[in-house]
């Protein structure tokens, strides 16, 4: 199942890119899995994924331990300032910088350790009030802040795009994202990049990939069982 998922899945991604003359290896495919056992994961390890992405800090942590430690973990889910010590030096990205607060807690756990960490700020694109990020009014002077602190590499944007039945509805999200991204790298902030755009699940990666996704997170769209139906 997961290795017919996960073809179907690069056929989009293909066809995504290749609508917009982009290259298929500038996308990296983060497999979300959040919920399922560590022998599903295995399935779509054996089949190649490398980068697997988790929402909350103690079911990350049991994976990690039971896993191939050639995984590179993603934390793409909201991060509480009191976890961050749990993972700050076991994670290849933590997506979900969404205030200065948090940023400054992930600063002071990577200077105990003499570390730097990859993070990518989130902004709230489409200013949904049950979604975590920051505004996209707010994610430049979010970034330069962050960028300031010790231990910190700011290396991108992140969003949640909302769930909705046409991928098309979130259009306008991505271009926002990916415009908001243009602007920040053009005042050539220290300590910052905007090589990673992470933006598009399962049901619009397609749609993000076309406006610039660098990372897609895909979990249903490898993961799901016959009949099974989520969103990530």
């Amino acid at each position: 199942m997961v290795r017919d998922n996960l073809d179907g899945i690069e056929k989009g991604i293909c066809e995504a890119c290749k609508r917009v003359g982009r290259k298929r290896d500038e996308v990296v495919l983060v497999a979300v899995s959040k919920n399922n056992p560590p022998e599903k994961i295995m399935e779509a390890y054996d089949e190649g994924i490398r980068h697997f992405g988790e929402n909350r800090v103690q079911e990350l942590i049991g994976k990690m331990d039971l896993l191939p430690k050639d995984i590179k973990w993603h934390l793409i889910g909201h991060l509480q300032r009191n976890k961050v010590r749990y993972i700050v030096e076991r994670v290849y990205l933590i997506h979900s910088v969404d205030s200065l607060r948090l940023a400054e807690e992930i600063s002071r756990e990577a200077e105990k350790r003499g570390i730097t960490v990859n993070v990518l700020i989130e902004v709230n694109v489409a200013g949904e009030i049950s979604k975590y990020g920051t505004t996209a009014e707010d994610a430049l002077q979010l970034v330069a802040a962050a960028a300031k602190l010790p231990g910190i590499r700011v290396k991108g944007l992140m969003t949640i795009a909302p769930l909705t039945e046409n991928a098309e509805d979130n259009r306008s999200h991505f271009v926002k994202l990916k415009q908001l991204s243009v602007d920040i790298a053009s005042k050539n902030i220290d300590n910052t990049s905007m090589d990673i755009l992470s933006m598009g699940m399962t049901g619009d990666y397609h749609v993000a990939i076309e406006e610039g996704a660098d990372m897609i997170r895909v979990g249903t769209g490898i993961f799901k069982s016959e009949g099974v139906q989520t969103w990530a």
